[in-house]
């Protein structure tokens, strides 16, 4: 189904006039006791459109309809289990005890009148409540996350059983809606696209090009903080794939300088976004002139404007690429993968026809290593790390679990540590693995590397890599941690 994000603070009357089906109250990072926090006109739950309430919107319905939302002292991250209690249109089906996904201090502990509890938890003395009348359903736990178990179902049954909406919105009719989108914004304008070589852009590019043809451009820029071999692989994939022009430029001069100093992960962000942008005015410039490429097509996807901080959202971290963009812009961006996620870019890259190596292709961040190197940026610490991730790539590919791995990769902590090596002390760098399972990135798993693969990589870092005297394993999922470390 076609999908709409909008505020709470969209006013009733104009939520109705879009005549939606259905209407899903979030999650979000406050308690609903907490001033201020986010909350809703309370007549939405007199229009008789069926309500779903996830996590803080399952409080919030309950706060509102006067249930009973209490700070419990004993919270609930990462895999729960549940055990349902009462029949529910949205449990069609479910075993009576399952795991679910949880992400809250806050529980519910008396349902609102006409409500009726149907699902607990340890930490949640109500995990799910309804009211079948009215078709309000709220559920403690994250059934939009992967590692709930029939999450999915779930999001179907209130979809179209509760809601009656049919399945019409596809990966053909997004491809559809994206080329009309990019074409009514950009008229006849020369369009510069920022790529970096992942999916992201890749299928952003393949998008803007299918709509405008040659008014197209793409740039790469060299950062210094790629990958190994990653530059000359991207220059010579996109040459191959799209007939577009591609400008390379060789900056990691430039990227190096900017970042002397500096240690704080937003900082980095922000200087790197300002610079990229700053090197696609000077390409624009150098192709003509700023008037006559107005617009840059980024790569953004939904869990970038959200960890950003878009609306009512926690700044987790700004994305280069959405909260490091600086205020003078000369570019009006287009985004037409803006509200979605990794693995329907992934489904409309497939269906465009890009290639395998480049659709499957682990993310990579736009900042590149300079965000998976905790301290100062230099280039002895990026050529370190450059080479330790090689291994960890060469590895995890020879062991045949790269596309079992949502993102796997080395990270380099500017602190060193004591070693001993041929019977001399070393004063030298540490080197963390970091792997994990995921979906769509909002959230992610320590993926259980076999004990072997792992052993390989550590003794090659630390035999092959100059720098190096010790590896460790990350064994933290998405929450509490994020992917990056950064």
């Amino acid at each position: 189904m076609f999908s709409e994000i909008v505020p709470p603070t969209v006013g009733v009357d104009e939520m109705m006039a879009r005549r939606p089906k259905g209407i899903i109250l979030s999650g979000g990072p406050k308690s609903v006791y907490e001033t201020p926090s986010p909350t809703i006109d309370p007549r939405i739950y007199e229009t008789g459109v069926p309500i779903l309430g996830i996590c803080y919107g399952a409080q919030l319905l309950t706060q509102q309809l006067s249930g009973t939302v209490t700070r419990t002292g004993q919270s609930e991250y990462g895999r729960t289990r549940m055990q349902i209690s009462a029949e529910s249109k949205i449990f069609v089906d479910w075993p009576e005890v399952s795991e679910v996904w949880m992400s809250h201090g806050d529980a519910i502990t008396e349902v609102p009148e006409g409500f009726v509890a149907v699902a607990s938890t340890p930490g949640a003395p109500v995990a799910a409540l309804c009211d079948a009348e009215r078709s309000i359903y709220g559920v403690q736990f994250h059934p939009e996350v992967n590692h709930t178990e029939r999450g999915a179902d779930l999001l179907e049954r209130f979809v179209h059983d509760v809601c009656g909406a049919p399945a019409t919105w596809t990966h053909v009719s997004i491809i559809e809606s994206a080329v009309e989108d990019v074409r009514r914004q950009v008229g006849s304008g020369r369009i510069l696209c920022a790529l970096s070589g992942g999916v992201d852009s890749a299928v952003a590019a393949a998008l803007v090009h299918k709509a405008v043809g040659d008014q197209l451009v793409c740039a790469f820029v060299d950062t210094g903080l790629m990958r190994a071999g990653e530059a000359h692989q991207v220059e010579q994939t996109f040459l191959r794939q799209f007939e577009v022009e591609l400008v390379h430029v060789k900056a990691a001069d430039r990227f190096f300088d900017a970042l002397v100093g500096v240690s704080d992960p937003e900082e980095k962000r922000k200087i790197i976004g300002e610079l990229f942008i700053r090197i696609f005015e000077e390409v624009a410039s150098d192709l003509g002139s700023t008037d006559s490429l107005d617009y840059l097509v980024q790569g953004t996807l939904y869990p970038d404007v959200i960890e950003s901080g878009a609306g009512d959202a926690s700044n987790i971290k700004s994305h280069h690429n959405v909260g490091g963009l600086p205020d003078d812009l000369n570019f009006e961006l287009v985004e037409p993968l803006r509200l979605l996620f990794k693995d329907e870019v992934r489904a409309i890259g497939e269906e465009l026809g890009l290639p395998h190596d480049i659709v499957w292709r682990q993310p990579f961040p736009g900042p590149g290593l300079a965000v998976r190197i905790i301290g100062e940026v230099t280039p002895r610490r990026a050529e370190i790390l450059r080479a330790a991730d090689a291994v960890v790539v060469e590895e995890i590919r020879r062991a045949g679990l790269e596309r079992e791995l949502w993102q796997s990769f080395a990270v380099l902590p500017a602190v060193r540590t004591v070693g001993v090596m041929g019977d001399e002390r070393t004063y030298a760098y540490p080197i963390v693995i970091r792997a994990v399972t995921s979906d769509d990135a909002m959230t992610a798993d320590w993926a259980r590397l076999p004990y072997d693969v792992v052993e390989r990589i550590a003794s090659r870092i630390i035999n092959e890599v100059d720098g190096v005297n010790r590896v460790a394993l990350d064994v933290t999922s998405k929450p509490p941690g994020t992917i990056e470390w950064e």
